[in-house]
């Protein structure tokens, strides 16, 4: 069977957007004489449409949209992914489901049956799970068609199992000759070489081939990645989707390929992609042509500016220098440094003459009480107020600059340098941004050296440093994975630390700053677990006082 794999990059909610996506694939696939053209997982809808699949108004156009679809297809198969409804008054009624088409009408809808609902996902809340899976035959073949989570609960893969049926071996018992699954998977780091490994297993075992299609685009903090797979049933990855970028290509069931070994790159090169994808598809999705960063001289919003110029073009990438009294000639001049080599416009609006205002204005409430937090903040909250100034004024999108690390034990100010659109490295650890500034710089400089080099410093006070606050960042970023990535505890973090006062410090921080995340711009996603809607955790409660 010769079945066309159409990586599409989708639009939440746009049914004619996405619905010309899918009949322009179509019509390509049928020149190109293949069997059968499939698309990814709620390609019609976009994914995740989340609560407008509660508006019956929303629903209603689905349906249309997918009977127009339908009604173009000829002999050639057209299966995507779309939401269909049932009337047995049982949960919602709404499915998550693949539908093949041809000769004019739906034939045939396969319902998901793994209904996931941990880390950033959340179908039981629209979802009802298939009672059953079926085989369809179609041109000579018995077509196995799953929906992306069905794919991932293999026995022999898995050491411990989410669920406890898995539709995949129910396809192949009851007599699947190919299996196809459409898909819509988050990206995080790693995750597409497991699904390579995953999969090879799964092909290998039953000696069946395999047709696997994920979408691609980011829909605000979820990356898709796309990669699209297919394995011969001898378990070999024979041909492979490009990341981070729409493809179609076909797959012959039947055809002798070259085995691909590796599906993934190296950590620098993927998260930089991603981060760059996730950004210009959020400026492109929302109309945004032109990004503002505030550029401090530190590391974390040289990153952000480097990653915004790859993503809209150095035209469109405007930073704003904002020095006070605490700020070192060093920064500035950093500042200036990397502003020359990207080629960007910028500005420098000093931040003392207001921050002394304020102080003047205050006294009378503080009382002639002693400096500290609280006038640091000021300094970072005058910041924010002429960063969205600008921002308004221009429609510039304002990025935030702090990175996992800091955003994880609150290292960051409310309505100050948390200002801001979207959260381009919140789901970075500050030891792999500056992994990626090192990386950026390997063949010329272009995040010049003294900005990596130097001590990270908020510079809200004279002679500041991260540490006089924060364990040494590579001690840090240990604890941090192993609490928030590894979910550990206390007294396992402790064991392999050998300081049970550090970890007892970090994990409070982390705990006690919950509010402060909650209120946080949406975090592009690029890790197994990224603060956002993937990590829910209570700001009121009382587990580590």
């Amino acid at each position: 069977m010769k079945i066309a794999l159409c990586q599409i990059n989708t639009i939440i909610g746009d049914l004619e957007f996405n619905k010309s996506k899918i009949i322009n694939g179509y019509k390509k696939a049928v020149k190109d004489e293949v069997d059968l053209v499939i698309f990814p997982e709620l390609s019609l809808t976009g994914y995740p449409p989340l609560d407008l699949v509660e508006k019956n108004e929303f629903r209603l156009a689905v349906k249309k949209a997918a009977d127009e679809i339908a009604s173009v297809t000829g002999d050639v198969g057209l299966l995507f992914g779309t939401i269909t409804e049932d009337d047995d008054l049982i949960g919602t009624d709404i499915h998550n489901s693949a539908v093949l088409c041809y000769e004019g009408k739906i034939q045939f809808v396969q319902h998901k049956t793994l209904i996931p609902n941990y880390d950033v996902f959340d179908e039981m809340r629209y979802f009802d799970m298939a009672k059953n899976v079926r085989v369809f035959n179609f041109k000579g073949e018995k077509l196995g068609i799953s929906i992306c989570e069905d794919i991932w609960n293999d026995a022999d893969y898995w050491h411990k199992r989410r669920y406890s049926v898995d539709p995949v071996k129910e396809l192949i018992d009851i007599g699947s000759t190919v299996l196809i699954n459409i898909s819509a998977s988050p990206y995080a780091y790693q995750k597409r070489q497991n699904r390579q490994k995953m999969l090879s297993v799964l092909t290998g075992k039953d000696k069946i081939p395999l047709a696997y299609v994920c979408t691609v685009g980011a829909q605000t903090d979820l990356i898709f990645d796309g990669a699209s797979m297919c394995f011969d049933n001898k378990g070999n990855l024979v041909k492979l989707g490009k990341a981070f970028d729409e493809d179609y290509f076909i797959f012959d069931t039947k055809g002798k390929y070259f085995p691909i070994l590796n599906s993934e790159g190296i950590f620098e090169e993927e998260v930089l992609d991603a981060l760059v994808y996730g950004l210009r598809e959020y400026c492109e999705k929302l109309n945004f042509k032109k990004v503002l960063v505030g550029l401090s001289g530190g590391i974390d919003s040289a990153l952000v500016t480097y990653i915004a110029v790859k993503a809209v073009g150095k035209e469109n990438v405007h930073v704003v220098l904002m020095p006070s009294q605490f700020s070192s000639e060093g920064s500035v001049k950093d500042s200036e440094k990397l502003i020359e080599n990207l080629g960007i416009s910028s500005e420098n609006i000093s931040i003392q003459p207001v921050v002394d205002k304020i102080l003047e204005i205050m006294s009378s409430s503080f009382k002639n009480l002693p400096q500290g937090v609280t006038e640091e903040n000021i300094q970072a909250r005058v910041r924010g107020i002429y960063l969205m100034a600008i921002s308004n004024k221009f429609n510039y999108l304002l990025l935030t600059t702090g990175n996992k690390s800091e955003m994880a034990v609150g290292y960051c100010t409310l309505y100050g340098d948390m200002s801001g659109g979207l959260a381009v490295i919140a789901d970075v650890y500050k030891t792999d941004v500056y992994r990626l500034a090192k990386f950026i710089n390997k063949d010329k400089e272009i995040i010049p050296k003294e900005i990596i080099t130097k001590a990270p410093s908020a510079e809200l006070r004279f002679g500041q440093k991260d540490q006089d606050s924060l364990p040494e960042y590579e001690l840090l970023d240990q604890i941090l994975k192993m609490y928030l990535e590894e979910n550990q505890e206390l007294n396992e973090i402790s064991k392999v630390i050998g300081d049970e006062k550090i970890v007892r410090y970090v994990l409070r921080l982390v705990d006690v700053n919950e509010f402060k995340r909650k209120q946080a711009a949406p975090a592009l996603r690029v890790s197994t677990k990224a603060f956002g809607y993937g990590r829910r955790y209570p700001i009121v409660q009382g587990w580590r006082r």
